[in-house]
């Protein structure tokens, strides 16, 4: 019979604990939740809403995201806040990102699906956007929940929820300055939706792919 030697049994039990984090990742719902709080802390009620699920299920998959430290929480009078443990998790996500699009068609095939609803949204790039910024010619708008934007936003944004775009255009000349929107980032379909109907308002506007997370991820490289 094959004795297996001392370095085996450390290096398969280092495996496991690498497995540990793969087998947190394997569902959806997780990765769900882990990006809306790459976005920003919430709490379970929060997180129940923005997702659909309900608060017990909720509950379990950040029980199961604590065991592996990649989330953390507070108290904050009756609520417990959750939030992304530390910046290595957010870097690791917008990889793991990166890595799925890069190898995974059918990722491609959705982001196209997406873009086909609006059609007559169009992107600008990192360095176009920060041209015109400079010049003074776009207000660039953070339309995610205000408590995103208090937790971090691109610089030189303003917060204007989603919710709130309508009022917010009604405060502005569309004849005076072109705009442009981003909210959770290349997934984000709340980005088409918030520039179509700002174009259908008079306005030149472009959509922002970046979220703040791949905005930061741009600036580290």
């Amino acid at each position: 019979m094959e004795k297996r030697c001392p370095e085996s049994d450390i290096k398969e039990r280092l495996y496991q604990q690498f497995a540990r984090i793969g087998k947190c990742l394997s569902s959806d719902k997780r990765l769900e939740i882990m990006d809306l709080l790459s976005n920003g802390p919430k709490s379970v009620e929060g997180l129940a809403t923005q997702t659909g699920m309900s608060v017990a299920n909720v509950s379990r998959h950040l029980q199961i995201l604590l065991d592996a430290k990649l989330v953390k929480s507070y108290k904050k009078g009756t609520y417990v806040i959750y939030s992304i443990s530390d910046p290595s998790v957010t870097h690791f996500l917008t990889s793991l990102w990166n890595l799925c699009e890069d190898r995974l068609a059918d990722i491609k095939q959705i982001k196209d699906e997406l873009e086909r609803q609006y059609e007559g949204v169009h992107s600008i790039s990192k360095h176009d956007l920060l041209a015109k910024m400079k010049q003074g010619k776009v207000i660039l708008l953070d339309i995610r929940p205000a408590e995103e934007y208090e937790s971090s936003h691109i610089p030189g944004a303003i917060s204007v929820p989603f919710e709130h775009l309508e009022e917010y255009l009604k405060t502005i000349n569309k004849a005076d300055v072109e705009l442009a929107a981003y909210c959770r980032g290349p997934y984000c379909s709340i980005t088409s939706q918030a520039v179509d109907y700002i174009q259908k308002q008079g306005f030149k506007a472009y959509r922002v792919e970046e979220g703040t997370r791949e905005w930061n991820a741009c600036d580290e490289e």
